[in-house]
């Protein structure tokens, strides 16, 4: 690639990279998805306080947050503005360990940085978890998380999340793409829960204590009540507590089984949960 074509790339990847700022204080990164003013960032990026994002221009809004997945450490902000200049997302299933990557952020507070490396790995990082990871060896540091992590062509593959083992992290392009489309969106079960340890049949497993169930939930129309344990997902043993959250992410009107003990640690019972019903029918 010539040294001039590099450069164009960078400069509209930084023209779509973002500041975003929690209570006056630099957090990190972010960049345009859509030109009507939706904004991708990390959700550690965006958690608390008021936010606002300063453009490339130094033109600085109010931001909202309007979907968060800490689960996968995205969230997705809206700016009253148009016209701006989105990102591309390329498919991240077909990145390859290799290519040259390019990420852009505000380490340090030093807008517009441009950092470049290459693919080491995809997929899952020990102690991180099931989730998957594009692992490069691009230079970040802090306020890099939440920038683009993009190919030798300018498109994004992944968000820059954090480092590990020397190496930078970044959630793939693909989930980005799922949290825009509300595919992580998740059906509030209105239940508070805690996990223990129990015994089942004889071996330990995970259970999840339903500390409270609010009225008028899917989870009380299901019949669970405060004292119930959950033991499993479509008869599927609970491994941690990410299973429940991934198994309420989605959008339409559905049945969710959830396998529970109340009182007799021998008797398994199923909870039948309609989530995305516009009326509640107890199952």
């Amino acid at each position: 690639m010539a040294i001039q074509g590099f450069g164009e790339i960078a400069e509209r990847l930084r023209r779509s990279t973002v500041q975003v700022t929690s209570r006056r204080r630099a957090q990190g990164s972010g960049f345009i998805v859509k030109s009507d003013g939706a904004v991708v960032t990390n959700a550690h990026v965006a958690h608390e306080g008021a936010l606002s994002v300063q453009l490339w221009d130094g033109n600085s809004f109010p931001a909202r947050v309007e979907r968060r997945n800490t689960r996968r450490d995205l969230a997705l902000l809206r700016i009253s503005t148009t016209n701006l200049v989105p990102v591309t997302l390329r498919n991240s299933d077909d990145l390859r360990v290799g290519e040259l990557v390019i990420a852009v952020g505000n380490p340090f507070g030093f807008v517009g940085a441009v950092t470049t490396g290459v693919v080491h790995g995809i997929g899952r990082h020990p102690g991180l978890g099931p989730t998957k990871w594009i692992q490069a060896d691009a230079q970040l540091a802090p306020g890099n998380s939440g920038g683009p992590l993009a190919d030798a062509r300018g498109n994004v593959v992944g968000v820059n999340t954090m480092i590990a083992s020397g190496l930078g992290l970044a959630v793939p392009a693909n989930t980005v793409s799922k949290l825009i489309s509300g595919d992580f969106d998740q059906a509030p079960m209105g239940v508070v829960l805690q996990p223990t340890a129990m015994r089942v049949a004889g071996s330990e497993q995970l259970g999840l204590v339903l500390l409270q169930v609010d009225s008028g939930s899917v989870a009380e129309y299901a019949s669970l009540r405060q004292g119930d344990v959950l033991t499993g997902i479509e008869g599927r043993r609970l491994g941690s507590l990410d299973d429940l959250e991934a198994a309420l992410e989605g959008q339409g009107e559905r049945v969710l089984h959830l396998q529970f003990i109340r009182g007799d640690p021998g008797k398994v019972r199923t909870a039948h949960l309609r989530l995305g019903a516009s009326r509640l029918t107890a199952a």
